[in-house]
Parts: structure tokens; sequence; C-alpha cells
């Protein structure tokens, strides 16, 4: 593929009227391009921080076969792509100017663009910084034995507990800095759904939280349980509820990431119905490898 065939743009309803169905004819494996173009098409383009989000296509035979995107903070997500064609894009975004701070794709494709872009600009080896594992929902089984209580959605009552929560879970995988109500409308869990399950008496022990849906799709995101209550089947059940709504809701593709290192997490989604679909990574690169425009 040549780099002219690469288009790109800032325009997101201009973006997504080219290339919406191509990301809505495989939501699974589009999960988050999916969710994060919603977010900027309804929220506007501050959604993901200032400045520009940058979108391209790569389109052969009038037809797109990829895209990517570039959110303010330098990351780029890709769609699959071959190694050759990884190797295009690289060159062309290095050509370009454009400054990368990583990347995050299925894992073959983000090794390949990673090891391209260190090629293409002289830079450090890309850091390893991320995997997660995809799964896609098969057929729905709830655990047995099912532990007492039952799932409920929340409320505004419960919003000090949520922050609490996603706080926590956030701090545990060392995602990002620990939230608080200041910066909760900014956080990537402000425009979730959520659900706790509770115990007959009325306490919550573990929740689930949902995108909306998108293109069919719906992602649970995130699942948490506080670790003193761990390993009584709470976060099955909550999964299950959370994973019963989005089918309820009319979803055909209900998907989750799992850390691929996490044994337990990984055996609880496939004993209730998850079936693997492909791993995904993170690269970070240096700081110094910006290109300079050629």
């Amino acid at each position: 593929m040549r780099p002219d065939d690469w288009h790109l743009t800032e325009d997101i309803d201009d973006f997504l009227t080219r290339a919406g169905d191509f990301l809505r004819s495989h939501p699974a494996l589009h999960t988050t391009p999916l969710t994060v173009t919603e977010k900027l098409r309804t929220r506007g383009s501050d959604a993901y921080g200032a400045g520009a989000t940058v979108f391209g296509r790569l389109e052969s035979g009038g037809e797109v076969r990829a895209i990517f995107y570039r959110l303010p903070s330098h990351r780029l997500t890709l769609t699959s792509l071959s190694r050759e064609h990884a190797d295009t894009l690289a060159a062309h975004l290095a050509d370009l100017g454009h400054p990368l701070s990583g990347v995050t794709a299925d894992h073959n494709t983000a090794t390949a663009f990673a090891e391209a872009w260190q090629r293409h600009t002289g830079g450090a080896a890309p850091a390893h910084s991320w995997r997660g594992r995809l799964y896609r929902l098969g057929t729905l089984t709830p655990p047995k034995p099912r532990p007492e209580g039952r799932g409920r959605v929340l409320d505004a009552q419960d919003h000090e507990q949520l922050i609490r929560w996603c706080s926590e879970f956030v701090a545990a995988v060392g995602e990002a800095p620990t939230m608080d109500a200041d910066s909760w409308a900014d956080s990537r869990f402000a425009d979730k759904h959520f659900t706790f399950w509770e115990t007959p008496d009325g306490t919550p022990v573990s929740m689930a939280g949902s995108t909306s849906m998108v293109g069919g799709m719906i992602r649970v995101d995130p699942v948490y349980t506080p670790a003193h209550l761990r390993g009584r089947g709470y976060a099955g059940a909550v999964t299950v509820e959370v994973s019963r709504a989005a089918l309820t809701a009319g979803a055909t593709d209900v998907v989750l990431f799992t850390d691929p290192a996490n044994r337990t997490s990984n055996a609880l989604y496939q004993r209730i119905g998850y079936v693997p679909v492909t791993d995904f990574a993170g690269y970070d690169f240096s700081c110094d490898d910006a290109p300079e425009a050629g």
C-alpha cells in the first residue's frame, strides 16, 4: 500500500461517515475505537483532553481496510494491519512529523508498528506497557453455586462509593492516579453504567460497569471486588447481571478485556460463557522519538 492510501482528517463526522461501516463490521474487535469515537462524537473534541484528535483510514478498491486515531495525548490506536501496512503507516506518520507517545492495537499489529516506528524515527526501543485479552460472550452461563444476594443498578445515592471503588480499581491495576469527586467527570468511568452485587442485607460487595451500546456492542468494564471480599463468587455474579442486561438491551456483541496473566479472572469469565478472541498490546515510545516533519 502507498502512503497516500491513508486519508487523514480531524473531522469526526467526516471520519465516521466514511469509516463507520467498517468499524461496525467487527464490533468485538473494534470495541475500543467504537466507544472512543462515539464519545468524541457526542461530547466534542475535548472529550479526551485539549487538542485535536487525528483520524486516519486506509482505503483500497473503494473500501476502508483499517483505521487509526491519535488522541491529544499523542497515543495511537490501530485496527488490524499486516506488517507491511504497519511499516507504511509508521513511515508516513514520521514523514508528516506526527509525534507519538505510544501505540495500542491487537498484539501483532501493535508489535509490528512499534518496531517500524523505532526504525523510521531512530528512537529508543519501545517499552511493552500493557497486555490485554479480549473476550466475547458466547452462551451466558450463571455460576453455580450462586452467591446469596442480588444485583442492583446504581443511583445517585451510590455515587460516593462508586468513586471510591473506581479509585481503588485504578490503583490496583496501576492504570491512573487516584480519582476524587473533582476529577470524576473527566475519568473514563463517568459515562458508564454500573451495577452492584449486594448481600441479602443490602451491603454492596462487588461492582461491574458497562459502556453504552455502539454498533450492537457493549463492553463490560470495569469489574471490581474489594480484596477482603474476593473468592466468594461476587465478581462472577455481578458480571452475569451486567452481561444479561446487555443482551436484554439488544447487544449482539458483549465483550470484556482481562489481564492474560491473571489466571483467576480468565478462568472465571470462561466459566460464565466468555470466549477468548485475541490478545492486545500497548507500547510506550520515548519522548525523544518525536520525528521532524519531512
